[in-house]
This record gives C-alpha cells, sequence and structure tokens, in this order.
C-alpha cells in the first residue's frame, strides 16, 4: 500500500523514478522494490522519499489520518477571519494533514472583492485555483488581466500570481474556490 501511494505521489508531481531518486537521495532500484511492495524501506529511508515528494513522514505514511472519509458538516465548517470589506469566507473541507486542496466559499457584498491590485500572493508557488461562480456575476483580477464571470461560469488560473476577485454588480456574489497545492514542475 505504501509501495502504491508512494508511485501515485511520484506521477503526479511527473517525476520518474531517477527523478525522485535525485531528490530525495534514495537508489532507483531500492525506490523501485518500495513501489512494487517487494520490500519496506526503513523510517530513514522513507524519511527520504517523503522529504522527496515535499511531504512530512506522518502525511506519507498518512499516521495522522483517522480515517478514509472525511465529513464538514454545515455547523462545522471553519470561518475564515470576520468580514472584511464586505468578504466572508468559510472553509468547507477538513483540516487534514497532507491535504493537497482546500475547498471554500466566498459571498462577496455588492463592491467588495477579495482583495486589492496591490496584495502579494498569498498560495503556495505552484498552487492552481478553480473557483465556481454560484450566485451573481465577479470579476477576476489576475497578472493584469481582468475576467468577467457571471452564475455558471468556471474559471482556473495559476493562484501563485497577483489576484483577487471583485463584486462589480448591486446584488451580493458567491463563488466556491479550490485552491490545490504545487505539485506543477517547471
Amino acid at each position: 500500500m505504501l509501495g502504491a501511494r508512494i508511485r501515485a505521489l511520484r506521477e503526479a508531481m511527473s517525476l520518474s523514478l531517477r527523478d525522485l531518486a535525485e531528490r530525495c537521495g534514495v537508489s532507483a532500484p531500492m525506490l523501485s522494490q518500495v513501489e512494487r511492495g517487494e520490500t519496506s524501506p526503513t523510517l530513514q529511508v522513507a524519511a527520504k522519499i517523503a522529504a522527496g515528494l515535499e511531504l512530512r513522514l506522518s502525511q506519507l505514511l498518512r499516521l495522522d489520518e483517522s480515517g478514509a472519509v472525511s465529513i464538514v458538516r454545515s455547523a462545522e465548517r471553519r470561518q475564515g477571519s470576520a468580514s472584511v470589506g464586505g468578504h466572508s469566507y468559510e472553509i468547507l473541507s477538513p483540516p487534514l494533514p497532507g491535504q493537497r486542496a482546500e475547498l471554500s466559499r466566498h459571498t462577496l457584498a455588492p463592491g467588495a472583492s477579495t482583495g486589492s491590485a496591490g496584495d502579494p500572493p498569498v498560495h503556495e508557488p505552484g498552487s492552481r485555483e478553480t473557483a465556481l461562480v454560484e450566485a451573481g456575476s465577479v470579476v477576476l483580477a489576475c497578472d493584469g488581466q481582468r475576467f468577467e464571470l457571471e452564475v455558471g461560469d468556471c474559471v482556473t488560473f495559476d493562484a501563485d500570481l497577483p489576484h483577487h476577485f471583485e463584486n462589480p454588480a448591486d446584488t451580493e456574489a458567491v463563488l466556491l474556490a479550490i485552491v490545490s497545492a504545487g505539485l506543477r514542475r517547471s
């Protein structure tokens, strides 16, 4: 099971066995044996593999997860910082260690925005964001460009670029956003 997890993560990162071997300092033949389930790595080797995959050892081994299914009930949603300038949000996904994506729901009052043009990027390098307009209309300002979005429109962009959403309308706007951690490799 650990071997399959390592292979899946390596492939998701578009790494060959040799690439991962170079990143973590474990030989490609040893990685191959672990992936095929022919051997179990020592904790030291597993820690090196985890580091090569940009994870903590506990994340790779899934020692800190309570199960395969996690539910966040409506009343248990984590609220973002207090409503600032007409923007409020709640995080819909559970706070699991090693989670590579987060789902949030943003509400924008008329004329409100999630930030401003001068704000630095808040997401880690390589992050991607996908947003779905659930109600109203919004404008995505991303890296100097502006994109108008209506109900049902869905946009995906590099979240490590300066960006924010604006509500130019007279009615409230709601959008769902998924931010995935940086898996892109240049």
